[in-house]
Formats: C-alpha cells, sequence, structure tokens
C-alpha cells in the first residue's frame, strides 16, 4: 500500500502539542482560494518551477515527475508528490519519539485533506498507536462520516477546520458547501473521546467580519471543543501558484486589532 506524500516535516511546534512530526498528504477536495499549500491540493505529482531562480544549466530537461530523487542545485525546480509505503512512513516518524515522549508531542496527518487516502491514514494510525505514539488527525471535515468512524479508535486529537459559518460564503471561498463539514463536527463531539482544538483561518475580504465570527462561536458553543485557534492569513505561499502555473488570489494579512477582537469573541 502507497500514499502520495508531499512533505514530511519533523521538529514542528504548529500542529498540536509538543514537538511533532507532520506528514503531508497530497490531495484535497476543497479549492479554498487563500490556500498556503496549493500543492497540496491535486493527487497528482507537479512540478514546481521557480523561473528566478533558473540558471537555465540543462539538468532538468526533459524532467519526469517520477524522478523523484531529482535535485536542482539552484532550487529552481522540484518534484511535489512521493509515493510511500506505510512503512517507509513510519520509519520517519520513529526516529524522534523520544522527543515525543519528552515534550507531550507525536505525529500529526496532515494536507491537503489526509482522509482521502483513507486505506493508508488508517494503517499508518495504528502502527503509531501500536508504538505509543500521540496522534493527531488534521482535518476540513468534508469526508463521508463513517471514515471519521474507523479512525477514531487511533486518533488522540483532532484539529479541525472551520472556514466560516455561512453557507454561501463557505461556496464562494473554497467551492464546497459546508453542510457535511459542520454536520460531522456535530458527530465528533458526540462520539470522539479524545481533544477537538478548531482552526479558523482569518481572512480579510473574506471572513473578517465580526458576524461571521459570532456566528462561528455561536455555533462551537454547543460543541465539546477543548480550544479554538485563529490562523492569520500570510503570504508565504503564494510565490507557489507561480511556480505550478495557476492564478493566485491574493489577500492582505489581518490587522494585530482584528485577530484580537476575534480572539475575544471565539474564546467568549
Amino acid at each position: 500500500m502507497k500514499a502520495i506524500i508531499f512533505d514530511i516535516q519533523r521538529n514542528s511546534y504548529v500542529d498540536g502539542p509538543g514537538i511533532r512530526t507532520t506528514v503531508f498528504f497530497k490531495g484535497c477536495n476543497l479549492r479554498c482560494k487563500w490556500c498556503h499549500n496549493p500543492e497540496s491540493q491535486h493527487f497528482e505529482k507537479e512540478i514546481l518551477f521557480y523561473e528566478n531562480k533558473c540558471t537555465k544549466c540543462g539538468r532538468c530537461e526533459n524532467l519526469s515527475v517520477d524522478n523523484e530523487s531529482f535535485f536542482c542545485f539552484n532550487d529552481a525546480k522540484e518534484i511535489c508528490g512521493k509515493e510511500y509505503t506505510v512503512d517507509e512512513v513510519f520509519n520517519e516518524i520513529i526516529k524522534d519519539k523520544s522527543f515525543y515522549e519528552t515534550s507531550g508531542g507525536g505525529v500529526t496527518f496532515s494536507g491537503g485533506e489526509c482522509m482521502l487516502q483513507m486505506d493508508f491514514l488508517l494503517e499508518i494510525l495504528k502502527m503509531c498507536k501500536e508504538n505509543g505514539i500521540h496522534t493527531a488527525v488534521d482535518t476540513a471535515g468534508n469526508v463521508p462520516w463513517d471514515r471519521f468512524e474507523k479512525i477514531l479508535p487511533y486518533t488522540d486529537l483532532f484539529l479541525y477546520d472551520i472556514k466560516c459559518f455561512s453557507e454561501k460564503l463557505h461556496i464562494k471561498g473554497t467551492g464546497v458547501s459546508n453542510k457535511l463539514i459542520i454536520k460531522n463536527l456535530k458527530k465528533l463531539s458526540e462520539k470522539f473521546k479524545g481533544d477537538i482544538i478548531i482552526r479558523i483561518p482569518v481572512i480579510p475580504g473574506f471572513n473578517d467580519d465580526s458576524a461571521e465570527m459570532k456566528k462561528i462561536a455561536d455555533f462551537l458553543l454547543g460543541l465539546r471543543i477543548k480550544d479554538v485557534e485563529l490562523l492569520p492569513y500570510h503570504e508565504m505561499g503564494e510565490h507557489k501558484y507561480t511556480a505550478l502555473n495557476r492564478e493566485c488570489f491574493r489577500y492582505e494579512a489581518p490587522t494585530e486589532e482584528l485577530m484580537k477582537d476575534f480572539l475575544r469573541i471565539t474564546k467568549k
């Protein structure tokens, strides 16, 4: 069994508690206009080309996406996506087990949407739990509920994305309805015995509205949620759209004042 992974980051501090290894699965069924990892959206392997770094040395002429060992000395071209077996991913995860134990960390499976490569995710979660590693699943929740049911026994933490509450706004920003996302979060709150942390991206021009943020907060009030994290938009992924030859929707970073206001609303 194999999965397409586009990155494995060790020593991460932003995807759950403690020191973590974050495994990024390729493929997503949302098209968020502000996505800072556009290379995660398609399931297929892709080539990113940063023309401003290219010296035209010719080494990458006729480069194929299947040449996973290719390396550009100028970082001008890279292949995004590599096939891994469950054992190969686990061998990367287990390297830092001592750091997980001393920091209260573990492994986080992210994406893209990791639950779209379900069979692989289930097997790697089982392997991690068998070896005493804390597991987290970072998801947008836009998958059938039976996928959640399969992984509940092997997951300690869900990092659950909520982009907005209004369905029309969600369709405008992500290309899909949020009805299933909302429904799944309600079920998860009822049935899951572990922790749930809600992650809300703050995108000026999309959901930077106190009324919209209050709708989210009111909805979350009735659920069993451990915490809410606000993620301010940043520009770090914009150059990737050019490298992929895709359209980039540009946003401004939210002000500190706006973030404080939204934090007050959500924490209340």
